[in-house]
C-alpha cells in the first residue's frame, strides 16, 4: 500500500517536529544540569549540530519521497493517457467503419432502386 502525498507529508513534519522537541529538551536538560558553562556551551553546540544534521537528512529523504510520488504520478497520468489515446483511436475506427458501412448500404440501396426502377419501366 502507497503512501499518498499528504501522508508523506504529514510523516515528514511529525519526524521534524520530533527532532526539534528532543532538541529542545536536551537544551532545557542542560540549563539545570550540573555542568560548567563552557561545558554546557561545548554540549549544546555538538547536540545543535547534531539535531541540524538529523533535520537535514529527515528533509533531504521527505524531498525524496516526494520525488517518488511526483514521478509515480507522472508515470501514472502518462500510462493514463496512453490508455486513452488507444480508446479514442479504436472508437473513430469504429465510427469510420459504420460510416463506410452506412455508406455503402446508401449505395446499394440506390443500385436497387435503380434496377428496380429500370425494371418497372422496360
Amino acid at each position: 500500500m502507497s503512501m499518498t502525498t499528504t501522508e508523506r507529508s504529514d510523516a515528514a513534519n511529525g519526524l521534524l517536529l520530533f527532532f526539534l522537541g528532543a532538541a529542545s529538551g536536551a537544551v532545557l536538560a542542560l540549563l539545570w544540569a550540573p555542568t560548567t558553562g563552557r561545558e554546557s556551551r561545548e554540549y549544546i553546540g555538538r547536540r545543535a549540530r547534531e539535531a541540524r544534521d538529523q533535520a537535514a537528512a529527515a528533509a533531504s529523504k521527505a524531498r525524496d519521497l516526494m520525488q517518488q510520488g511526483t514521478d509515480a504520478m507522472v508515470t501514472s497520468l502518462d500510462q493514463w493517457r496512453s490508455r486513452m489515446n488507444r480508446a479514442i483511436d479504436q472508437g473513430r475506427g469504429v465510427i469510420d467503419e459504420g460510416t463506410e458501412t452506412v455508406s455503402v448500404a446508401i449505395e446499394q440501396g440506390r443500385e436497387a432502386y435503380q434496377r428496380a426502377k429500370e425494371k418497372d419501366f422496360a
